[in-house]
């Protein structure tokens, strides 16, 4: 499978720019989701708008939202497919995760795949300490159509509404000291997020 680095939005509460880039250890944000994610999967692709040359020091292929208009998760999610679809046919999966989030579980595409089969769903997804979320979810390439008439069709915008069309696997992940999906929005939560450094495993 291929995993999918979602860095699209506009990073508003978090004063602009690229959120991936704010430094969290010492390190950028994108390269704690890259030292988790990477190992689970066959290569990782990031979704990001504007220039790719600001994020060349990470080494990795860059598929800009299509339509390019903001559209949200979505757009990424859609972007990742399409680019699945043309450059790497032989992969049937995308991984897709924030890239604002830094303590990802080390198992979390072996359990999605796992649930996915289990349940024969469209889709696996991740959930935590009651929440589900949306943007951390196992897609069938073969969706790339569908999700592409549903965004400029449409106008399709919330992950859930579309993904209620089709048979969704939810996969609870534990909660010990740091929430594995603890996500940093607003400098009060990077400032969180260093804290917690220390206590994910």
């Amino acid at each position: 499978m291929i995993g999918l680095l979602l860095a699209g939005g506009r990073a508003t509460r978090m004063g602009g720019g690229d959120k991936c880039l704010r430094l969290l250890a010492g390190r950028p944000l994108l390269a704690h989701v890259i030292e988790r994610l990477g190992p689970q999967v066959s290569l990782l692709l990031l979704n990001a708008n504007g220039d790719p040359a600001r994020f060349s020091a990470f080494g990795l292929p860059v598929a800009a939202d299509s339509p390019a208009d903001f559209a949200g998760p979505l757009a990424g999610i859609l972007a990742g497919l399409e680019w699945a679809a043309r450059e790497r046919p032989g992969h049937p999966l995308l991984l897709s995760a924030p890239t604002d989030a830094p303590f990802l579980p080390r198992d979390l595409a072996a359990r999605l795949q796992a649930a996915r089969r289990a349940e024969g769903a469209d889709i696996a997804m991740a959930a935590s300490g009651g929440r589900t979320h949306p943007v951390v979810g196992l897609w069938p390439v073969a969706l790339a159509k569908e999700l592409r008439s549903a965004l400029v069709e449409e106008g399709l915008r919330k992950v859930d509404v579309w993904t209620a069309r089709y048979r969704v696997a939810v996969i609870d992940f534990p909660v010990g000291a740091v929430d594995p999906f603890f996500n940093a929005n607003r400098p009060e939560d990077l400032a969180e997020a260093e804290r917690l450094v220390a206590l994910a495993s």
